[in-house]
């Protein structure tokens, strides 16, 4: 592209040196007009041929940015992939795909439209300028004061511009905000009448974009009329003064002076062109550079977790809490204190506590979606810090509160992801759907396991979305099973088979549980007690029952005392 680029300006500059010609000859006696033809032949070859180059500079500068826009959005993807919580504290949801689609499209057609403009706009005016700086000097000093008064008006525009700009991408962002939640949240919008509170809150967030758009267009919408005035000017000047030298010269003197005045007035123009063309990048340049900045914001946020070496524990399917603190980003205090606790292989250990006593945060660190701040979570043996995380992945299934499905069938979500093991037979999807109690409202289907579940499982019941992802966690077939609040969505009697069948089908994973209703934990070999961060007490029903208040009022609290006995 540059190539041609470098091609294209000499055929355009070629041109005024072909008028100059044609000039001479049709202002000389004795000329045939067959000279002059071919002149205009030479001349309309050169226009032809700087057709072709630019033709030639649109296709590739298309396919480069193009391809430049894929690569972009999959760093980004991936990037995106790679953050922890911790990380994606750092963004919202809107922002980050604001990032990914409409910043990366501003530096796209910046590409597009600015490579030409950065490469051949620079060429073209050095080089005009370098065949007519000594043609008169009081043209030359009216072109460089033409520039001068473009430059001024270029700066400008980036003072009153840019910071609209700015202000532009994050405006942006919060209108795919209200949009994305107005989506999610419809159903409840509707129920609560709500629609036009909605309305004016988009509103809001609309005119907010839309005024500030406006006053940068509007701005740079000076811009053009102002550079057309300096070109119109520039020409005029240099005419004018044409005729007073003209007038003032003698004999065949006043015949070069008028050919070197459309020659000069041919470049210069190209001259002025040319800062036109810079102009119009500094239109593009500030909202592709302010998107350019996001983007690099979210590449170089890197992962605060790293991959440890290790791949295996000394034992097989253990927990263990040893004296673990934990403080969430730039919290002022700890959402965990010395939390210890040990969970054997194959038993059930169960976390209960009140809402916002860190029972969560407790999963979390087992999962490791944060680091401790003091202290050991010890999976298999082994500080969860030294293990190389698809490893520690590999060894934990973990269902969380809210139930995530993507859109596919029933059998892409329950074989979704990668355990390390050989992927799961029909067979085995079927008993893991069992087992989860999904394969009733599975097997009705009239597709079975190839049903079609929507982007979100919005086509589902709170229940089934719950029953599929718990079926998807059984099929890894993992040492340690982590369920956060997982069966909340469930009725008593679901609930209670469920656990039933996954202590009968699964018995030698072990079960970190962790629930608020007292019937879900109270078979479990083992239940800790949270209460403002801390361990209030450990033990089995029976035992917390007699030794612990904070466990008492919560038993009685949904239980009468005779269901307890």
């Amino acid at each position: 592209c540059i190539v041609f680029i470098f091609l294209q300006v000499f055929l355009e500059l070629k041109i005024p040196d072909y008028m100059s010609e044609i000039t001479v000859l049709v202002t000389t006696e004795g000329n045939a007009m067959s000279d002059v033809l071919r002149a205009g032949g030479k001349m309309l070859l050169c226009a032809l041929g700087s057709l072709v180059s630019s033709v030639i500079v649109a296709v590739g500068i298309a396919r480069i940015a193009s391809n430049f826009g894929a690569t972009l959005r999959l760093k980004l993807f991936n990037r995106v992939l790679s953050f922890f919580n911790e990380e994606m504290g750092h963004f919202s949801n809107a922002s980050l795909i604001t990032r990914s689609t409409n910043d990366v499209m501003q530096v796209q057609n910046a590409l597009v439209m600015g490579f030409q403009a950065m490469v051949k706009a620079p060429i073209t005016a050095i080089w005009a300028i370098l065949k007519i700086y000594d043609k008169s000097a009081q043209w030359t000093l009216t072109t460089a004061g033409a520039v001068v008064i473009l430059l001024l008006i270029v700066a400008v525009m980036m003072v009153v511009v840019l910071p609209r700009f700015r202000k532009m991408q994050r405006l942006t962002d919060d209108l795919n905000r209200v949009t994305r939640e107005n989506l999610t949240g419809i159903r409840v919008v509707r129920a609560y009448n709500a629609e036009d509170y909605q309305e004016a809150k988009f509103e809001e967030a609309n005119d907010a974009l839309t005024k500030n758009h406006l006053f940068a267009l509007r701005a740079i919408s000076t811009m053009m009329p102002s550079i057309q005035l300096v070109m119109n000017g520039l020409s005029l000047a240099i005419y004018w003064l044409g005729a007073v030298l003209i007038d003032q010269a003698a004999g065949m003197e006043k015949l070069t002076l008028f050919s070197d005045m459309v020659v000069f007035s041919s470049y210069a123009m190209q001259v002025v062109m040319s800062f036109m063309m810079l102009a119009v990048l500094f239109v593009i340049l500030p909202r592709a550079s302010v998107s350019a900045g996001r983007i690099l914001e979210v590449l170089g946020t890197r992962p605060k977790l790293f991959d440890g070496e290790k791949i295996q524990g000394t034992e097989a399917g253990t927990v263990e809490f040893r004296d673990v603190c934990f403080r969430y980003p730039d919290a002022e205090e700890d959402a965990l204190e010395r939390i210890s606790f040990r969970a054997e292989a194959g038993q059930t250990l169960a976390i209960i506590g009140a809402t916002g006593s860190g029972k969560t945060s407790v999963v979390n660190l087992m999962a490791r979606l944060y680091d401790v701040r003091e202290g050991q979570v010890l999976v298999d043996g082994v500080d969860v810090r030294e293990y190389e995380l698809q490893a520690l992945q590999n060894k934990l299934a973990y269902v969380t509160q809210k139930a995530v499905l993507f859109g596919g069938t029933v059998a892409s979500n329950v074989l979704y992801g990668d355990s390390g093991k050989a992927p799961p037979t029909p067979k085995e999807v079927e008993d893991a759907l069992k087992t989860a109690q999904a394969w009733d409202f599975v097997s009705q289907k009239k597709d079975g396991v190839d049903s079609f579940v929507a982007p979100g499982g919005t086509n589902l019941s709170g229940g089934q979305k719950q029953r599929l992802s718990i079926a998807r966690a059984i099929a890894r077939k993992p040492e340690i099973f982590i369920f956060d609040d997982s069966f909340s969505a469930l009725d008593y009697r679901t609930d209670r088979l469920l656990r039933d069948a996954l202590k009968q089908e699964c018995a030698g994973s072990t079960r970190i549980i962790v629930a608020q209703r007292i019937g879900t934990i109270r078979d479990a070999d083992q239940i800790v007690v949270m209460d403002e961060g801390k361990v209030a007490g450990i033990g089995t029903h029976r035992e917390l029952m007699k030794t612990c208040e904070v466990y008492r009022q919560i038993a009685y609290s949904q239980l009468s005392k005779e269901e307890l006995d």
